[in-house]
């Protein structure tokens, strides 16, 4: 069982860090996010996966920023907050049917919001 978990969150992990990277061209997706979950994937399955993403020339620097707290881009918290109120709120208003559950996604919508905003800006 163990292994089976350490193989799914190698999965998840890659998924994740593939987004990651696509993340960095394209505006809409979310890097720091999907990196710090690669790397949180990666520190529980894989020691190896873990140190190349952490001493990555191009995506340690956004785990570290965060770890450190110095923050996340501008254009993170930006594309993060846009990306969730528009699925949110798309969710909500036309496919989620009952008012109890789209109460608590524009709830939980709002306190992710707040977080991220709390999060230092990276300069």
């Amino acid at each position: 069982m163990k292994f089976l978990v350490k193989i799914l969150l190698v999965i998840v992990g890659s998924l994740s860090l593939g987004l990651g990277i696509i993340g960095i061209v394209l505006p809409f997706i979310p890097t720091t996010p999907l990196l710090l979950l690669a790397a949180a994937c990666f520190v529980r399955s894989s020691d190896t996966l873990y140190n190349w993403l952490m001493t990555n020339k191009y995506f340690g620097s956004y785990i570290t920023n965060f770890r450190e707290g110095k923050g996340i881009p501008l254009k993170a918290k930006i594309v993060g907050v846009t990306t969730l109120w528009i699925s949110i709120t798309y969710s909500a208003f036309f496919v989620v049917p009952l008012v109890f559950v789209k109460v608590i996604m524009l709830l939980v919508a709002a306190y992710f919001t707040w977080y991220m905003l709390s999060l230092k800006t990276l300069k």
